[in-house]
Parts: structure tokens; C-alpha cells; sequence
């Protein structure tokens, strides 16, 4: 870009096209003379020999030449308008890297030359959308997609989206319509999300519950903890789109809204929101739709319709998200202790779910669950915790003491920073079902290993087949090894 910039050349204007800015030279037939018009009026007759013979150059000026007025030509220029005035020079010019030098710098030398002044101020570079095999998209590779073919399918926004995540400026982004898919579930998300919100203040309002008095003070750490994340993003998400890494920022609202608020959050609230005597579920609301709006704003530039849409349906105090204030980050909402302790809680039920998964406990299957910890403030995290702790580790039971006192010998256990996790082996598994499974997984392992094992001993097949096919096999025989060791290990545990 600078080079171009510090080494302009000389460039053939003349083009044959038949539309176009036609070149303003003219040519006498009788002596030869060329005049350049420098007004609309076109020479009548040679400023030589005064012959009337005089036509116009057939060629056009260059594409490029007519677009790189564009920055003052739609403004009014060549007249002093007031959207000239205004408008011009402009802010962020907005393109891809392949007409740097076609475009993006005959805009700026022509700024100078008529405006007196650069055109903007700043110039984002973005790269090319390939297809799905890299290639550039052309009419005669036939690989091209119509925008308006992805938005009948998946929606504006979800290509947009698609558009902006996972893409850095100047690099090039592969177009996969899985990724559109993908864009697409996260609206579903956004949206489901908010009717959950909606519904569940319908039946407050029915039982008479009000958020308008709640305060921080009235907030649980739960509460404070996804309205501190929040606000954070919101300071985050700014900053990064400040410095245009509108890809990153789109990834951080993305994973906050997905995981932090839907797959957490929500799922912690959901014992307060289900009853209506709880004392704290006016602050789960209040919390719901504030971190909700907060998400909203800062997604409406990636995802304008659906975040509108939502935004006047769960609030009344502004009247469009598109000049609604943007989020900025409150010293108020930082509760970082709050953070900390969810941060903690969220581990340990990271820690029973690996558990529960490696013994293939069903989600249904709920089991006591101890937690040890000789830290003071560490069980009291868990103390306040202790409603939605239950419900997102499964437990039928949470107990939190300082020691193992009545935790039998056979319990599961899983460590987390500064305390233990415990649950009853009986009750996670039933011990003869899980002995014939385990029987029947050691039956299967021992017949596929006869069977790789059998193939590698084969001349035949190790002399004639390709080298990968038995490097497959051997591979699949380690694999099979090191199963049926665990297999073995957890029926000896089971049955010793």
C-alpha cells in the first residue's frame, strides 16, 4: 500500500468500453491538432486552422478513473454542497486487498488533486471470500454463491455473522455452508434464550413479582457473577472493535452468550425462576434482562434484524437498538470475588460431568455429592451455591464439610483447587449392570484384537496391502490394547 502510495507511475487511462467517462480529447481531422476540453463544452472548431472537422476520442477513461471520484462525486462536487461539506473527508474506507492499487490509491491522489485533502482517514483491508476449496470465485469456474440464495436459506444475519467470525483483516476466509448453518443455530440460540426470559416473566408478573425495586445489593453471586462477565465483554468487545479485530470481538460475544449465559447461567437460575416463593428470583430476572439487553447491543452490528427484533419485545425504555446507548463498562458491575467463586463452582461440576462421563452415568442418574475442602471460604462458596450447584452436578444431595468423615471407602473422587470432590460409586453405578456391560465391551475388544492381530500375522495381506492399511490395522490393534486394559482394570475394581 505505501509503496504503491510513494511510487505512482504514469497508467494507461484509454479503454474500449462502450460506456464510461468518454476521454474529453479532440482531434482535428484537416491538420491534426489535438485539444483537451478542460470545461463540459466540447471544442467546435481547431484552436489551429479553425476547421469545423473537429470529433471526440472513441475511448473511455478507465473504470477506476470515474471511481475514484466517487468520495466527492456523490457528495455534489463539483459545487460547494452542504453534504460535501459535511461528509467529505470521510472516516473508514472499507475493502478488499485486491483493488488497493486500482481503487483505494487513485481515490486518495485524486482526493489531493481536487479536494485538497485525503478522502478518509482510515482504510481497513479485508481479505477475499473463497470457496470451500480456496479458489477464487469466478463465472468460469461457476463456483460462485448468491448472497440472496444464503439469505433465503439461513437468514441476513446468520451470513453476516458467518461473514465476520474466525476472519482477520487481509486474510482470505473459505466459504463452507456448514459455517452459515452454524451461524444460523446461534440465532436460534440468542432467540430461544429470550423467549425463556419472556416466558418466565409472564409468570412472575401473574404471581405479582416485580424487578423494579431490585439492587445490586439484592444480587447472588451467581447474579453477580454473569452481570461482572458482561461487563467486562462490553469493555472487551469495544476496545476490539476500536482497533477493527471485529473477528475477535464477534468470537468473544459469541463464546459469552453461548456458554457463559445460556449454558450456565440459565441453567442456574432455573431452580429460582421455577419457584415462586424464592426470595432471590425478582434479582434472577432483573439479571436475566439486563445482561440479555447488554448482549443485544453489542451483537446488533453482526446481527442487526434478529437483535432489533428481540430488543423491542423485552424492553420498553428505549425505542430501537439501533440508537440505543451502547454498552460501557460500570466500576459498579465489577465483582470479581463473585467471579472467582462461580469460576470455582463451574469447575467442580466441569469435574463431576468428566466423571459421570467416564462411567457412563446417564444424565437421569442422580448421586449424593460431598464436597471437602479445609478452607473456611471455600465451602462457604459452595454454601451459597448450593441450590444450582445441585441441579448442574445432578446430585440428589450436596454435602460440604471440612473432612471424609462419613464418605465410604469406594467413592468417586475428583480434585479441584483447595477442596475434593466425592460421590458414592453405588450410587452412580449399578454395580451388576455395569459388571455385564463391561463383560460384554471385553468379549467385543478381544474379538477385534484376534481379528487385527490375526490380519498382521498374514503374509498375504502384509506383503500385498498398502503401507497405510497396515499401519491402520496396527494402530487400531494398540487402541484395542490399551481398551481392553481398562476394561480389565475397572471389572477388577468392580468385582475386587
Amino acid at each position: 500500500y505505501m509503496h504503491w502510495l510513494e511510487n505512482i507511475r504514469d497508467w494507461c487511462i484509454s479503454r474500449q468500453l462502450w460506456w464510461g467517462h468518454r476521454i474529453p480529447a479532440y482531434y482535428c481531422e484537416d491538420c491534426g491538432e489535438i485539444m483537451v476540453a478542460r470545461k463540459a463544452d466540447a471544442p467546435t472548431k481547431c484552436s489551429k486552422c479553425g476547421s469545423t472537422h473537429v470529433v471526440q476520442d472513441e475511448d473511455t477513461l478507465d473504470t477506476w478513473f470515474s471511481s475514484a471520484l466517487w468520495p466527492f462525486s456523490t457528495l455534489g462536487w463539483p459545487d460547494k454542497t452542504e453534504d460535501l461539506d459535511y461528509f467529505y473527508p470521510t472516516n473508514v474506507l472499507v475493502t478488499g486487498y485486491d483493488i488497493i492499487f486500482f481503487w483505494v490509491i487513485r481515490m486518495v491522489f485524486s482526493g489531493l488533486e481536487h479536494m485538497g485533502e485525503v478522502p478518509f482517514d482510515t482504510v481497513l483491508i479485508h481479505g477475499l471470500v473463497r470457496d470451500s476449496q480456496g479458489r477464487k470465485m469466478s463465472k468460469s469456474l461457476g463456483n460462485g454463491i448468491d448472497p440472496l440464495e444464503v439469505i433465503d436459506k439461513y437468514g441476513a444475519d446468520a451470513l453476516r455473522f458467518t461473514l465476520i467470525t474466525g476472519n482477520a483483516p487481509g486474510n482470505d476466509m473459505r466459504f463452507y455452508w456448514e459455517r452459515v448453518e452454524a451461524s444460523r443455530n446461534f440465532a436460534n440460540k440468542v432467540w430461544n434464550a429470550s423467549r425463556f426470559m419472556l416466558m418466565n416473566f409472564e409468570q412472575a408478573e401473574e404471581a405479582g413479582i416485580s424487578i423494579d425495586n431490585v439492587t445490586l445489593d439484592d444480587l447472588t453471586p451467581a447474579d453477580k457473577w454473569i452481570l461482572s462477565k458482561a461487563n467486562t465483554l462490553a469493555k472487551d468487545v469495544t476496545a476490539n472493535m476500536d482497533k477493527y479485530e471485529l473477528g475477535i470481538a464477534v468470537q468473544k460475544l459469541y463464546d459469552f452468550i453461548w456458554e457463559e449465559f445460556c449454558d450456565w447461567y440459565i441453567e442456574m437460575v432455573k431452580p429460582r425462576l421455577y419457584n415462586n416463593e424464592d426470595t432471590t428470583k425478582a434479582a434472577a430476572l432483573w439479571t436475566l434482562k439486563t445482561v440479555l439487553i447488554q448482549a443485544l447491543k453489542l451483537l446488533h452490528p453482526y446481527m442487526p434484524f434478529i437483535t432489533e427484533e428481540i430488543f423491542c419485545n423485552v424492553q420498553q425504555e428505549e425505542e430501537s437498538i439501533m440508537v440505543s446507548s451502547w454498552p460501557e463498562y460500570k466500576e459498579a458491575w465489577n465483582f470479581e470475588a463473585d467471579e472467582n467463586a462461580v469460576e470455582a463452582i463451574k469447575e467442580a461440576v466441569r469435574a463431576i460431568r468428566n466423571v459421570r462421563t467416564g462411567m457412563n452415568v446417564p444424565p437421569s442418574k442422580k448421586a449424593k455429592v460431598f464436597v471437602v475442602s479445609d478452607n473456611e471460604d471455600v465451602r462457604q462458596i459452595f454454601e451459597d451455591g448450593k441450590v444450582f450447584f445441585a441441579t448442574l452436578a445432578h446430585a440428589s444431595e450436596v454435602m460440604i464439610q471440612a473432612d471424609e468423615t462419613g464418605i465410604e471407602k469406594d467413592a468417586v473422587s475428583a480434585v479441584i483447587h483447595q477442596a475434593t470432590i466425592f460421590m458414592p460409586f453405588a450410587e452412580l453405578v449399578d454395580i451388576e449392570e455395569e459388571k455385564a456391560r463391561l463383560k460384554k465391551e471385553e468379549e467385543k475388544l478381544h474379538k477385534e484384537i484376534a481379528r487385527a492381530d490375526g490380519m498382521l500375522k498374514n503374509p498375504n495381506f502384509v506383503s500385498k496391502a498398502p503401507e497405510a492399511k497396515i499401519q491402520a490395522e496396527r494402530d487400531k490393534l494398540e487402541k484395542y490394547t490399551q481398551m481392553l486394559k481398562q476394561v480389565e482394570e475397572r471389572l477388577e475394581a468392580l468385582i475386587g
